[in-house]
């Protein structure tokens, strides 16, 4: 995936697994989300404004603690 940004909106609760994606950067627009990326011991809390670039291969989970929305974007290679 690349070019424009990937824009969802999403329920307290709910999780999008995100597999692979070292380099994306995910942002919050609305609400609080939690990420945690697989093989690692740190969890990312984001709110509006705030971004995270994920670091690593493998799964990441993105969790709305609120009702939130996100964008997801991958930098072109």
């Amino acid at each position: 995936m690349s070019g424009s940004p990937f824009y969802t909106r999403m329920a307290r609760g709910t999780l999008i697994r995100v597999r692979d994606a070292a380099g994306g950067t995910i942002s919050a627009q609305a609400g609080t989300v939690w990420i945690n990326e697989e093989n690692s011991r740190r969890d990312v809390l984001l709110r509006p404004g705030q971004s995270f670039r994920l670091r690593r291969r493998g799964l990441a989970i993105v969790e709305a603690w609120t009702d939130a929305a996100i964008t997801f974007a991958v930098e072109p290679t």
